[in-house]
């Protein structure tokens, strides 16, 4: 592996189950752990998951289609369950729903016709996020400072 495939986002405590993660060039996002006078709004991360399997394949759609005309709608909606079971906690069944119109004319006929086969190349190719989930990826935890 070399430095250019490396990605990384740091993760700092706030206060009790609310944290920051701030990336490489800066950006911020707060999540928390959806309990806590902060829970109403924050993400947790089951649903930054499921926000990052979304982004994902919505980039690469996005881009595809776009480049012939500009959407009229871009939605998308990712579901799944989160279970526990023998293996433990984990999401099932994850689903991800494109709900995408283009205006009438050419343009958008050109970019109707592509959005289908964007969906499938975004899914089975180009898509880091579901392809790691799909693929799955050893994660290796380590305990430094004790």
């Amino acid at each position: 592996m070399t430095d250019n495939t490396l990605r990384s986002v740091a993760v700092e405590r706030t206060s009790t189950g609310h944290y920051t993660a701030t990336n490489a060039r800066g950006g911020t996002i707060s999540f928390g752990t959806g309990s806590g006078e902060q829970s109403d709004t924050e993400f947790t991360p089951v649903e930054l998951l499921l926000a990052a399997l979304g982004g994902c394949t919505a980039a690469d759609v996005d881009v595809a289609t776009s480049r012939h005309a500009e959407p009229d709608r871009f939605d998308i909606t990712v579901t799944g369950h989160k279970i526990t079971d023998e293996l433990g906690n984990r999401m099932t069944d994850l689903h991800v729903t494109f709900s995408v119109t283009f205006p009438d004319g050419e343009p958008g006929d050109r970019a109707r016709a592509i959005l289908p086969r964007a969906v499938k190349a975004s899914h089975e190719r180009l898509c880091t996020v579901s392809r790691t989930i799909e693929t799955g990826t050893p994660v290796t935890t380590t305990v430094t400072d004790v």
